[in-house]
């Protein structure tokens, strides 16, 4: 055949290849049904291995039984979208936790942020929660998470995400070793600058203190600089100790808020390689809430170690068109070469198609957590 009667045979084949698709998504249909009026789980992983097992040995040669399967794989993974689809127009399907609210009830409530006064965390909280909230601090992220699961306070404000440094990883792993949910988040910008005593000259300066995010944020210039580079808890507590040790030699990476707070004086400003350098802070409860607006979900899950297993799940997305702007991982302790992924997405717990992709992950992956939806 030549290339064009080559085309017309394919076009024929895959007008064939659609209607058996349908028939088969309309037995998918009645097996929905059944399984609605039985109460039996969508996602059955013996059958479907068993069916895959099956279809490939149908097909003939390495690659085309290969091929079979992962198509097979796509069509079964369309099917349980399906599935899921119709069981959330009946009103089946797990109850998620969550208590939807009209706002965020935050008067009179206590927040808890890690560092001292004059930290950015500092700032982050006053900045949502207002100049009259009641703030308290503690020295480290997991003390904080500690204290709003326990309920000594209504809310932690914690870093978990920075425009140039990149994610906060100490903070995915506080946010499944807790009980905690993620209700709001509030965008600070950063500017750093360059602060030492009052008797100081940029030309005295031999060694820096500040948190390892600022002092990543600042390499380009602190490299430059030739300075011995030391890492803090937070870039508050790096002025603090420049304040007290009143060594000229030493300096500190931290807001000009917090040089004024200590009587720091300013070397240099905005010294942070990216001008536009902002952290995005994460508004913690120890209610699992949502606000009716809320348009971001945080979720966790953990996955087989096998090929294409991510890619399965992330199908979920897809299939109901839910947009993924993060993804992260972090490996799994006591699990060599194991992770646990971490996926903002966009939409609402309201959201029919957030429900089936949940749904979806749930059944195919392991230990789904909904971190938060804000």
């Amino acid at each position: 055949m030549n290339l064009q009667e080559c085309r017309n045979e394919l076009d024929r084949i895959d007008r064939n290849i659609v209607e058996l698709f349908e028939r088969r998504m309309a037995i998918c249909g009645e097996v929905a049904e059944t399984k609605i009026a039985s109460g039996k789980a969508v996602y059955d992983a013996q059958r479907e291995k068993e069916k895959l097992d099956a279809v490939e040995h149908l097909a003939h040669g390495d690659f085309n039984q290969s091929a079979a399967r992962e198509m097979f794989v796509q069509m079964m993974t369309i099917s349980r979208r399906y599935q899921y689809q119709l069981l959330a127009e009946r009103g089946v399907g797990p109850d998620l936790g969550f208590t939807r609210k009209e706002k965020l009830d935050t008067k009179g409530a206590r927040i808890v942020y890690q560092g001292v006064e004059g930290a950015y965390s500092h700032a982050a909280s006053l900045q949502y929660f207002g100049d009259d909230a009641d703030v308290f601090h503690v020295e480290t992220f997991e003390a904080a998470v500690r204290e709003v699961q326990e309920g000594r306070a209504d809310y932690g404000v914690l870093p978990i995400e920075n425009s140039s440094a990149g994610a906060v990883v100490d903070m995915y792993d506080l946010l499944t070793r807790y009980q905690t949910y993620i209700v709001a988040e509030v965008f600070l910008p950063v500017s750093h600058a360059l602060l030492a005593g009052t008797d100081a000259e940029p030309e005295d300066i031999r060694t820096v203190y500040s948190h390892p995010q600022a002092l990543m944020q600042c390499s380009d210039y602190l490299n430059r600089m030739g300075w011995r580079q030391v890492p803090c808890l937070n870039t508050a507590v790096a002025a603090k100790k420049v304040i007290e040790d009143g060594d000229r030699t030493q300096a500190a990476v931290a807001s000009e808020i917090a040089g004024r707070l200590y009587g720091l004086k300013t070397l240099k400003t905005s010294i942070q390689n990216n001008q536009g350098n902002t952290t995005r802070f994460v508004i913690l409860s120890g209610k699992p809430l949502y606000r009716r607006d809320a348009a971001r979900i945080s979720i966790s899950f953990e996955i087989p170690h096998r090929s294409g297993t991510l890619y399965n799940i992330l199908g979920n997305f897809i299939f109901n068109n839910v947009n993924m702007v993060l993804i992260e991982s972090r490996p799994i302790p006591g699990r060599n070469w194991e992770y646990r992924f971490f996926v903002d997405i966009e939409g609402n717990l309201d959201d029919a198609a957030i429900t089936n992709a949940l749904i979806g992950i749930a059944e195919e992956g392991q230990n789904l957590r909904i971190l938060g939806n804000y």
